[in-house]
């Protein structure tokens, strides 16, 4: 591995287009995971499959992600961020073509795994903006980075049942590969080609190990509740997963040129933050596919009637909320640091949660409730990035955030699971139907005001470090 730490110059010019094309690929790569979410029931008819293999096109998407934050993270640290991130523009233009010509399980599966990969166009752009932004707006540009995540989940929503109600539901690839193009566009022609390649050899014993162990892991957990969670297929996935990732982790410490530098990542200041990163994901999930279940039950089962795009709605300022809160979030991490933004966070997170266990009457109070904890992730998440990149040497700050990225995926990944758990572990028959009970959805509530003051508690245990990345990029020489 090359030894220059050196932060490399940009080229001279305003900083802005740059970040506003990083966030709106952020935005776009992040909407990929609730794209389908509108036709998610339909998808066994439209594809002739059954329910259980029909749950592989979005479970194909979020192992996709998860992979891809921490691989392409170390190649933008190897080779440039700016080309990794056209290639995963790319990507995702393949991978919504694929899906917008598909008619079949295996080819979409294909194709949303491809769009799934494109998310490690989030944590590479993270890094990037660190690099070329002057001081003074370098928060800001990595807060409203950051909140993409979940601002593109709280606009997929609405965005996509609109899509699916007007049009053929291939619209929604068509639209998501149009969008993917202008990305592609936009990044080759606006973000500078900063010389910030480090060189070293790309560890692909370690990239595969870690996509057989997290794959195998994660099927486990979000296939679990269908499977049974005692079922020899569940725990052989789970147990053999994690089997994997130790033995790759070992080999991982014996490379001098690893995909991830897991000594850095045992630091506490890096490894608190990811820890508290699966707790905060965890909770942002959590609000994400309990409240539109709510809204959407029938009247009669104690719901409150709303459809899919009416739900969407509700939710949407909650998403957009966490945009909005970016520059909050900049602004107390200027005043009072890394850890304590994200601390108060991961406690308003979990306050929205609490105000959901006590708002579930009617759509405007869960809308509320979402509002609130969608501000605690728009605070937490803009933090996360800043206090890796804090800790770790600029050479190694894409693969640190893909890492903590990653954290977040698994974070999301669990909540799923446990959160499908508690709704079908408490439920009442109508019509042929097992519906969750008002006493699931509290539980749900509590579990994620839980998980998120969780998150609080280990944040404020993480130490205080001697600033390794004092200047970005740039900040002498502003980019082109």
């Amino acid at each position: 591995m090359s030894t220059n730490d050196a932060p490399a110059k940009s080229p001279a010019g305003s900083p802005m287009p740059t970040a506003v094309v990083l966030c709106f690929g952020g935005l776009v790569a992040a909407l990929m995971q609730t794209l389908i979410i509108p036709i998610q029931p339909e998808i066994p008819v439209l594809l002739g499959t059954s329910i259980s293999n029909a749950s592989w096109v979005i479970t194909a998407t979020l192992l996709g992600g998860a992979i891809a934050m921490p691989i392409a993270g170390r190649l933008g640290d190897m080779f440039g961020k700016q080309r990794v991130l056209v290639a995963s523009s790319i990507l995702l233009i393949i991978g919504s073509v694929v899906c917008a010509l598909s008619s079949s399980l295996v080819p979409m599966i294909v194709g949303r795994t491809l769009q799934g990969l494109a998310m490690g166009f989030i944590p590479v752009g993270i890094s990037l903006l660190r690099e070329v932004m002057p001081p003074r707006l370098t928060n800001v540009a990595v807060s409203a980075m950051s909140a993409t995540l979940g601002v593109g989940g709280g606009i997929g929503l609405p965005l996509s049942a609109w899509i699916a109600q007007s049009f053929d539901w291939h619209a929604l690839f068509w639209v998501s590969a149009g969008m993917a193009v202008i990305i592609a566009i936009l990044v080759f022609t606006v973000v500078p080609h900063v010389d910030d390649a480090i060189g070293g050899r790309f560890d692909l014993p370690g990239a595969i190990g870690l996509a057989v162990g997290l794959c195998s892991a994660l099927i486990a957990v979000t296939k679990g509740n269908d499977w049974g969670w005692t079922s020899g297929t569940t725990l052989g996935f789970f147990i053999g997963g994690l089997v994997v990732l130790l033995v790759w982790g070992t080999f991982e410490l014996r490379q001098s040129d690893p995909l991830v530098d897991l000594r850095t990542s045992a630091k506490p200041a890096v490894l608190l933050t990811n820890i508290a990163a699966v707790a905060v994901g965890f909770g942002m999930m959590a609000q994400a596919v309990v409240m539109p279940m709510l809204m959407e039950l029938p009247t009669v089962a104690g719901g409150m009637g709303q459809s899919i795009l009416q739900a969407g709605l509700w939710m949407m300022p909650g998403g957009l909320m966490m945009l909005v809160f970016a520059p909050v979030s900049a602004i107390m991490m200027n005043r009072f640091g890394g850890k304590i933004t994200l601390a108060v966070g991961a406690t308003v997170l979990g306050l929205g949660y609490l105000g959901a266990y006590f708002l579930m009457n009617a759509p405007w109070q869960l809308a509320l409730a979402s509002v609130v904890g969608s501000a605690g992730v728009g605070i937490g998440y803009a933090a996360m990035p800043t206090l890796i990149m804090g800790a770790v040497p600029m050479s190694e700050a894409g693969a640190a955030v893909g890492l903590n990225g990653l954290m977040r995926s698994v974070g999301t990944t669990l909540s799923s699971a446990v959160m499908a758990v508690i709704l079908t572990s408490s439920t009442f028959d109508l019509a042929g139907r097992d519906i969750p009970t008002h006493d699931a959805f509290k539980l749900c509530f509590l579990v994620g005001t839980v998980a998120a003051l969780v998150g609080a508690a280990i944040t404020l245990a993480i130490p205080a470090v001697r600033k390794l990345n004092e200047e970005p990029v740039g900040a002498a020489d502003p980019i082109r």
